[in-house]
């Protein structure tokens, strides 16, 4: 009993502090617990940013934002008249999510732009008038249930086009509302076309809401929850962090929007994508928070995938091949790491997965050995690696691969081999899974708060408090920061630095000051407290220096 009341304050401090990064309303609400709970389970998903601007190679819809008369003329007018995805499959980038280990997918049927990818009756800006001439939201639909993929609609309740006919202003921001007449006109607009999405194509299983004037959003989530009440709403009703993680666990449902390289739809130049790798550890971190990961692609004005994207795709299919087991109907443990090894636990089991990540060099065949200081073994406690039968290394019978493990008064020692060829080359660089059945938390960790930054010329100070203590007595506690590397380059940012620590007896606030940071830079910080047996991190918040 007492790790679960533990357990629950976790889960409370940290909910607040979630609805400062998600996009979350505290307006109509009317998901059902079994669908958040279904999320939860699904753990993965895709996201197909595509419109017609891709043929520009931009960011999709925000260029129509101040810009130029002659400019808005020829977006809308001239530009859908060359859109022609002749090459769009939707059942190869179904097969292909389904085998990285999707369960949903996310299209946006209509970005802020307002151009509709479906045969909408109220507007010519749509996909029909293009050279194309097909429903390409049917076509996604029909692949999605072919496969076993649950639907998602993104839409826009912003819409710049009708913004434009309408003689308004294209902007996101209006500093006073608009004329209730307008308004009506607007809703009424919105209404129509959702209802068309919500009724000419089956069951729709989710719905991600992205922008709009309060009463246009909270309009179209009345619609669609009036027409399929089962329907589950992502953004507009959760946590939805655009490129960025929660700094912790929680257990309230969130959703990760994370693209491959900088920007959603196709861009063909200036782009830096992530790498496979990295994408498997942002995966495993969503699941080690007990989120959701959705990740973005953005096909080619002709449909088709980049190549780029496919192949970091396949590589996260040749993963999940290997460890499905560990990313679906899982939460998280009682911390989300102990530094590269990265946790969670199956949902109705004692087994707890081990993600051993940064370890690219491990030879196929080689040995290795870990410390698990969160995790305790029992009389009936089983290891094994993900993928692997433990009898043998293929070429290498003298090798023996079978996993162990040995209970010690400093922790749970673990014992694995890389036995299984996934590559010619027998490298394989990404995260090796470690199955840990039947065992029990070894500690009652401790928690600590991230509060504030108060800036003094090139000084700040930090300002954290210990809001649980666990079962530990006398803590060091201080904190770590970096430089901001930026909005969509957060998720590839540099290693932490510490602060100096002190050591505090109790539950406690705590301040500690750091000099000579660089003017004109933006930071993130966390607070971190030293357990005895390991280190815990709080939420990540963010300063600039003048």
């Amino acid at each position: 009993m007492k790790h679960i009341i533990v357990f629950f304050l976790f889960i409370s401090i940290n909910s607040i502090a979630q609805t400062t990064s998600g996009h979350s309303d505290d307006f109509l609400d009317l998901n059902k617990p079994e669908r958040l709970e279904w999320l939860k389970d699904a753990g993965f998903g895709m996201f197909i940013h595509f419109s017609f601007d891709s043929q520009l190679g931009i960011v999709i819809s925000h260029s129509m934002s101040g810009a130029s008369q002659d400019y808005l003329d020829r977006f809308i007018n001239e530009l859908p008249r060359t859109f022609n995805p002749k090459d769009f499959s939707a059942e190869d980038i179904a097969i292909l999510a389904k085998l990285a280990g999707m369960k949903y997918m996310m299209l946006t049927t209509k970005h802020h732009s307002g151009f509709c990818l479906w045969d909408t009756k109220t507007t010519d800006f749509n996909i029909i008038k293009t050279p194309y001439g097909k429903d390409l939201v049917q076509e996604y639909a029909d692949a999605c249930r072919k496969y076993g993929l649950a639907v998602g609609f993104y839409y826009s309740p912003e819409d710049f086009h009708w913004l434009h006919r309408n003689g308004q202003t294209v902007r996101r921001r209006f500093p006073e509302p608009i004329a209730d007449d307008i308004m009506d006109k607007y809703l009424d607009y919105t209404e129509t076309q959702l209802t068309e999405l919500m009724t000419n194509y089956g069951k729709i299983d989710l719905f991600f809401f992205d922008g709009g004037e309060g009463p246009l959003q909270e309009k179209s989530k009345e619609v669609v929850w009036r027409l399929q009440p089962d329907v589950l709403v992502t953004r507009g009703a959760i946590s939805t962090p655009e490129q960025s993680i929660p700094g912790l666990a929680t257990d309230e449902p969130w959703e990760a929007c994370v693209t491959m390289g900088t920007q959603w739809q196709y861009k063909p130049t200036n782009e830096s994508y992530k790498s496979a790798g990295r994408l498997i550890e942002i995966l495993i971190e969503s699941r080690a928070k007990g989120g959701t990961f959705l990740l973005n692609v953005g096909p080619k004005p002709n449909g088709e995938l980049p190549i780029e994207q496919e192949g970091r795709l396949r590589e996260l299919a040749a993963w999940n091949f290997i460890n499905r087991e560990s990313v679906h109907n899982v939460r998280p443990w009682i911390i989300t790491n102990e530094a590269n090894i990265w946790f969670s636990k199956s949902k109705n089991q004692h087994t707890v997965y081990a993600y051993l990540t940064k370890m690219p060099n491990w030879p196929r065949g080689d040995r290795k050995e870990f410390l698990l200081k969160s995790i305790k073994s029992t009389s009936d406690t089983k290891i094994s690696v993900l993928g692997q039968s433990g009898e043998l290394v293929e070429y290498n019978p003298s090798v023996d691969a079978t996993a162990r493990f040995d209970q010690k008064k400093d922790g749970l020692h673990i014992s694995v081999v890389r036995a299984q060829r996934i590559y010619n080359d027998h490298k394989w660089p990404n995260p090796i899974v470690v199955k840990l059945e039947n065992v029990e938390p070894a500690l009652d960790p401790p928690f600590v708060n991230t509060i504030s930054a108060t800036i003094l010329d090139n000084r700040v100070m930090l300002k954290g408090e210990l809001v649980k203590k666990g079962d530990g007595e006398k803590f060091k506690v201080g904190f770590l920061y970096r430089p901001y590397a930026g909005f969509s380059e957060n998720l590839t940012g540099g290693a932490w630095t510490y602060s100096d620590f002190i050591e505090i007896d109790g539950l406690e606030k705590f301040n500690l000051g750091i000099n000579d940071l660089a003017a004109k830079q933006e930071y993130e910080y966390r607070a971190v407290v030293r357990h005895p047996k390991i280190e815990i991190v709080g939420e990540i918040r963010r300063f600039r220096i003048p």
